[in-house]
């Protein structure tokens, strides 16, 4: 069955949301992945956006974290200190990031593009809630398209810790240990962290892609699984599922 690269990322993000798990999710590709993980193989996912809405039924896509669909028979109507405290107290499982910059330690930039803070050549809305949701929930996703300009070794500013310098230096900087990124699925394939020098590795490579294309669209060198594999493609029903009921205007899957 054909799909697009966003389906695809969707799909794959999907998967890795168990049952019984809490997520916080943004708009957009995430909030996708969630609500296809519920109404497939996780119905009791635990959605929490962050201006303050958790548990709800989600009747259709919600333009905006605020928007009223993610209080839809809400559990809770909270507030976005509410979902912060909920964070720190290590209560939320998986959280969804994104951003302008990536680096093998799975540091996010969406502050600025530059060397000078004053004067950058790009600046971008900034952290928002990304730097208190990376530090403090067990796993951070990023859904991304990948290419050299966002996979850097040189990435012009940390608004959001990854693993900063390698392993044991989130826990030297202060934050909880155990936490920090967990999978970047990308158009090209899906990656995750060697446990011993935390560094960003390729987990399983989609249909139709090669290594070199990896490779090519990445600007620091990647470590590649011993367990390698293909990314399993979006089945008929998950397909369905996504166009007829999770996005059936096309907002997200009609990006590709």
């Amino acid at each position: 069955m054909e799909y697009n690269r966003m389906e695809l990322m969707i799909c794959l993000a999907s998967r890795f949301l168990e049952n019984n798990s809490t997520v916080v999710v943004g708009t957009g590709a995430p909030c996708a992945a969630a609500m296809l993980a519920q109404h497939l193989h996780a119905p009791d996912l635990m959605i929490m956006f962050e201006a303050g809405g958790i548990g709800p039924i989600l009747p259709s896509m919600p333009i905006s974290v605020g928007d009223s669909r993610t209080f839809y028979k809400a559990l809770v109507a909270g507030s976005m200190p509410e979902i912060m405290e909920t964070c720190q107290r290590g209560m939320v499982d998986y959280t969804f990031l994104g951003g302008a910059q990536i680096d093998m330690y799975g540091n996010i930039n969406s502050t600025m593009i530059g060397k000078d803070f004053d004067r950058p050549q790009v600046r971008f809305p900034g952290s928002g809630g990304a730097n208190d949701l990376a530090s403090f929930c067990w796993r951070v996703m990023v859904i991304t398209p990948q290419d050299k300009r966002r996979f850097t070794n040189d990435i012009d500013f940390i608004t959001t810790p990854g693993y900063l310098t390698g392993k044991g230096a989130r826990e030297a900087a202060g934050l909880p240990p155990g936490c920090g990124p967990y999978k970047v699925i990308t158009d090209l394939c899906v990656l995750g962290f060697d446990e011993e020098t935390k560094r960003m590795q390729v987990e399983s490579i989609h249909p139709g892609v090669t290594r070199e294309q990896i490779i090519e669209n990445t600007g620091f060198e990647l470590l590649w699984s011993p367990s390698l594999t293909t990314s399993e493609p979006p089945t008929a029903e998950e397909l369905r599922i996504l166009r007829e009921k999770v996005d059936p205007y096309r907002y997200i899957i009609g990006r590709s």
